[in-house]
């Protein structure tokens, strides 16, 4: 049985429009997909917040850790990385800094 994923809906939804759509984040590399991500508003995918990573289950709830034990976001399959752990000081929220070019970004279907 899948288990079904939602989006959140939450302050950070509201101040960037109230648009959301999931996307799955896979290695530009070798085209596996590392996370499944819900991205709020327009613009391009620069970071990655940590409370917005749904899938995999290694990889959510890494906002309740210290940034320092966060390691860096790499493929599991070629050990390409993608990005690197910080605190995005505006929003004063746990984030990963994605490198340019190193995901492709695909909308992700929603099963109903």
């Amino acid at each position: 049985m899948k288990k079904s994923i939602a989006i959140k809906k939450d302050k950070y939804k509201s101040a960037r429009g109230g648009y959301s759509r999931l996307l799955n984040i896979m290695c530009r590399k070798c085209e596996n997909i590392v996370a499944v991500y819900q991205k709020d508003g327009p613009g391009n995918l620069r970071r990655m917040y940590m409370d917005r990573i749904l899938s995999p289950d290694k990889l959510v709830d890494l906002q309740k850790k210290n940034i320092k034990d966060v390691k860096v976001l790499k493929c599991n399959k070629c050990g390409f990385i993608i990005g690197m752990p910080y605190i995005y000081v505006k929003e004063k929220r746990h984030a990963f800094r994605i490198f340019q070019d190193a995901v492709i970004k695909r909308i992700k279907k929603v099963d109903k």
